[in-house]
């Protein structure tokens, strides 16, 4: 008998069963608020789901270097009846994680120059957002929408820019962060709160076997071909870099892996 044929079926049992798991409507994971004065990281996030999928640093940021995070919907969805009940599902899943949504008049698309007031009023010291060739077309805008809303900020300002992925893998990542399982079913959860949407694609359920993948892209991608992955069962990859007068520069040495045991503080 093939000794991997009892793994497969636990993984196949698990995905299956796993249907039958709440949508939303879960206690909040949060054990304790950022202070008010934290450094801030703002996510900039093309749809509602977006923040969770692609949030496991922001989450360790949050856990581990106390950073307050800041969730900037781009939209609400192409599909305009949904945009109040899209606005109200990533409330309640932004919540659940312990993060804020940026208040935004009525539900329509973020314009440059309201992107721009809300970068200088905050003042972060992270900016997320999907990299120039994330497949699908508004993960894509967003890119160059906040890339055009960094160029109009002050000479003086700077901050980290962490560029995410979902839909189109990057080619070049230079940071591939770990996740262990308390995180990752945090991510679950709360990306649950999108009902409607995990209704129509339980990519929920799916985020561990992405994030299993992404262990295998990143021991090369990240680390070199040919490369020893590292020993993770969970990950996410990321392209961080610098922004300061006007250009992004590198900001990490290549091949940076974070388990973790690793210090996030070091990253700011």
């Amino acid at each position: 008998m093939n000794p991997y044929l009892k793994f497969v079926k636990q993984v196949e049992e698990g995905f299956v069963s796993a249907k039958k798991l709440p949508l939303g409507g879960i206690k909040s994971c949060t054990v304790e608020t950022p202070a008010a004065d934290a450094p801030k990281a703002m996510l900039f996030s093309p749809h509602p789901d977006d923040e969770c999928i692609t949030g496991l640093l922001p989450l360790r940021l949050m856990r581990e270097a106390g950073m307050q995070i800041i969730n900037v919907p781009i939209t609400f969805g192409s599909k305009v009846e949904r945009r109040p009940s899209r606005a109200a599902e990533l409330k309640t899943a932004c919540d659940f994680l312990g993060w804020e949504v940026c208040g935004r008049t009525g539900y329509q698309n973020l314009e440059k120059a309201e992107g721009i007031e809300i970068l200088k009023a905050v003042q972060p010291a992270a900016v997320f957002m999907p990299h120039s060739k994330d497949w699908n077309s508004r993960h894509i805008a967003t890119h160059f929408l906040v890339m055009d809303i960094l160029s109009e900020m002050p000479p003086d300002f700077s901050c980290t820019v962490i560029e995410t992925e979902y839909w189109g893998a990057m080619d070049d990542p230079n940071l591939m962060v770990e996740g262990d399982a308390k995180i990752v079913a945090d991510l679950m959860a709360a990306t649950s709160f999108h009902i409607e949407e995990v209704k129509r694609n339980p990519y929920h359920r799916s985020l561990p076997a992405w994030m299993q993948d992404n262990v295998r892209r990143g021991g090369e991608l990240v680390g070199g071909q040919g490369s020893t992955a590292p020993d993770f069962t969970f990950a996410t990859l990321y392209r961080l870099r610098r922004w300061g007068n006007g250009i992004l520069s590198d900001a990490v040495k290549p091949g940076e892996t974070l388990a973790m045991s690793d210090n996030l503080k070091e990253l700011f």
